[in-house]
Order: C-alpha cells, then sequence, then structure tokens
C-alpha cells in the first residue's frame, strides 16, 4: 500500500511538473514575468516532490 502512494506521488510529480512546463513557456511567449516566475516556483515544487516520491519508494516509506 506505501509503494501505490508512493507511485501516486511520483505519477502526479510528473503531471505537476509537465504543467509547470506548459506555464513556462506561455509566460516566455507573453513576456509575463510574474507568470515565470510561478512557473518557475512551481518547477521546484514538482522536483521536490518527485524526489520525495523516489525517496518513499527506496525506502519503502511513506512519500
Amino acid at each position: 500500500m506505501k509503494k501505490a502512494r508512493a507511485v501516486l506521488a511520483l505519477v502526479g510529480a510528473v503531471g505537476a511538473a509537465t504543467s509547470a512546463f506548459s506555464t513556462l513557456k506561455s509566460a516566455r511567449g507573453e513576456k509575463d514575468g510574474l507568470a515565470l516566475v510561478n512557473a518557475a516556483a512551481s518547477i521546484l515544487v514538482a522536483i521536490t516532490g518527485a524526489a520525495l516520491a523516489v525517496r518513499g519508494l527506496r525506502k519503502g516509506g511513506r512519500a
């Protein structure tokens, strides 16, 4: 059960990263500084979430 939770967390992090990169591309096109900052922060959150999920899968603990 714990591994399934970690896998779902990893899938969620990948989805969040995909969305963040899409937002980054759009913000660059519109030259919107605030949207760029938001996209960069979202990418960092997605990376952190993925790292936590991978750690959970390796240790067999909670993600």
